[in-house]
């Protein structure tokens, strides 16, 4: 496999999350030969929470073309549900009523494992728990978000249908209906990256910044990385964690790359009481969604482009963010804000809103980990959870769930 992975432009602007305290990683330049048991290319979320699981039996070398975080980590908003972009009942018409229900329940867990990991670890990331809210919008209506409530409840997910009147009275949203769910939570996704990395080196793992992996050459032992740095790195498995910038050779049928577009308020912004505890999103394409953060800073993003390149451009940052300002001014006619922060970023979709995470095709030894989807943070934990039984001999039961 020649010239590694796909090389993008992942983020235009200046992201809230790059500007947060605590982000130091230690890094190395790679000045010689090394051999590890593990190597996990790519020093976002995803890798951290590979090389975090990985380091607790594994020597691991975690390596990356950037400073680590700085890929699309910064760029995320950090709504850490368990929701997937596919409603349940729209996933069990495309795989199937008993893969949809493993799907969804697998996510939920991966949330709770989520704060498990921060709680044992002690990392300092704004983390919260909070409810969702999702909206009825253009693609699923008031009738499809009450049967949706129902399917979800009916396999233990704790949600219910919200009427218009209760919406009003309980929310001040004026929409057909809405499902209120629990255990979901928000972030900074940075703060959180970086304490998983710096775990994982305490536990003799290496970082190693600015570092491109060239080729990648597989044979029955093991797998040699050739790099930019003139060095090679040898490993029993090699794990790419790539983010959109997917590994050259590996399929995604189904998948595509598009823009995204996000915003975030100043710090200590008014809001109503019960938007402090509830992430919201609705069900319309492009959609809108928000929630608050910690210090309270009212964070936005939607305005879906289907272009893998139009968050470059510099002046539609500007008409996007004045966008979805519009629409949440007219959902929200009482909230005010003043906007701080605004950036753009690529996003990977797919075609069930679930992620690939699968052996390398035509290739012994190696994974690909890409997080299609909305909740990318809750896929990089069931990722790290699937790849790290397989290393170790044992067989995660919701492995061929995330096969392309």
């Amino acid at each position: 496999m020649t010239g590694a992975t796909l090389k993008r432009d992942l983020r235009t602007g200046r992201s809230l999350w790059a500007d947060s305290p605590g982000l130091g990683v230690p890094v190395r330049p790679l000045r010689a030969a090394v051999a590890v048991d593990v190597a996990i290319v790519g020093a976002g979320i995803s890798g951290a929470f590979m090389a975090h699981e990985l380091s607790r039996d594994h020597s691991v070398a975690v390596l990356d073309r950037r400073p680590p975080l700085m890929g699309s980590t910064v760029a995320s908003t950090a709504l850490l549900q368990w929701e997937i972009d596919l409603p349940l009942t729209t996933l069990a018409d495309r795989i199937g009523p008993a893969k949809a229900k493993q799907a969804y329940l697998r996510s939920r867990s991966a949330v709770d494992a989520l704060k498990r990991i921060v709680a044992e670890e002690r990392i300092v990331c704004g983390l919260k728990d909070k409810a969702a809210l999702y909206l009825a919008g253009d693609e699923y209506g008031h009738r499809a978000l009450e049967a949706e409530a129902e399917a979800r409840a009916g396999i233990g997910l704790e949600s219910e249908y919200v009427g218009p009147a209760d919406l009003r009275e309980r929310f001040g949203i004026d929409r057909t209906g809405a499902i209120l769910s629990r255990g979901s939570a928000s972030g900074d996704p940075a703060r959180l990256a970086a304490g998983l990395l710096r775990r994982a080196q305490a536990n003799g793992a290496t970082v190693y910044s600015q570092v491109e992996v060239l080729e990648a050459a597989s044979d029955p032992e093991g797998v040699t990385l050739l790099t930019d740095a003139g060095h090679a790195v040898r490993a029993r498995t090699v794990v790419f964690c790539c983010g959109y910038e997917f590994p050259k050779g590996v399929p995604t049928p189904g998948a595509e790359v598009i823009s995204t577009w996000a915003m975030a308020s100043k710090p200590r912004q008014r809001c109503p009481a019960w938007l402090r505890d509830t992430l919201v999103w609705e069900a319309s394409d492009p959609y809108l969604y928000f929630r608050m953060s910690r210090d309270g800073r009212l964070i936005v993003g939607g305005e879906d482009e289907a272009s893998a390149t139009a968050h470059a451009d510099a002046a539609k940052l500007k008409r996007k963010c004045a966008a979805i300002a519009g629409k949440l001014k007219r959902l929200l006619p009482e909230l005010e804000f003043e906007i701080d922060y605004s950036w753009a970023g690529a996003f990977g979709e797919s075609a069930t809103g679930l992620p690939s995470i699968a052996r390398v095709p035509e290739m012994d030894h190696a994974w690909a980990v890409m997080g299609f989807g909305g909740n990318g943070i809750t896929y990089s934990v069931i990722a790290s959870q699937i790849v790290s039984a397989a290393i170790r001999g044992t067989a995660d039961p919701d492995a061929d769930l995330y096969r392309p």
